[in-house]
């Protein structure tokens, strides 16, 4: 088991800045990658981005990639998600989740983080 506690939600302004914590405990082999996802009200949960253990990360599109950094501590087994010039179609639920080496879906979750950006 996996146990994911999230952090570092709340309301900023468009163009500001938040960086989301998501710490891991329990069972470390099944958090080889560590993903952040969002899910809007009324829309399908997305993926963010994502890092591995060994720090390889991706994102969903370039306009993220641009925006948004993804990065861990593994002596803390702890993912950020460092937002900046947010806007408000960013305003979701931020969730964290993680897989195991070679798995194909995500195991465990996150209760999730809320982010508000208000215009």
């Amino acid at each position: 088991q996996v146990q994911l506690v999230e952090s570092g939600g709340g309301l900023v302004q468009a163009g500001g800045s938040l960086t989301l914590s998501c710490a891991a405990s329990g069972r470390t082999s099944s958090t080889w990658t560590m993903g952040c996802f969002r899910q809007a009200p009324g829309k399908e949960r997305e993926f963010v981005a994502a890092i591995t253990r060994t720090g390889l990360s991706t994102y969903d599109t370039d306009s993220a990639k641009a925006r948004f950094t993804i990065s861990r501590d593994n002596d803390k087994n702890t993912v950020y998600l460092r937002m900046n010039s947010l806007k408000p179609e960013d305003s979701a639920v931020y969730y964290c989740a993680t897989r195991g080496l070679g798995g194909a879906e995500y195991d465990y979750w996150g209760q999730g983080t809320q982010v508000t950006v208000s215009s």
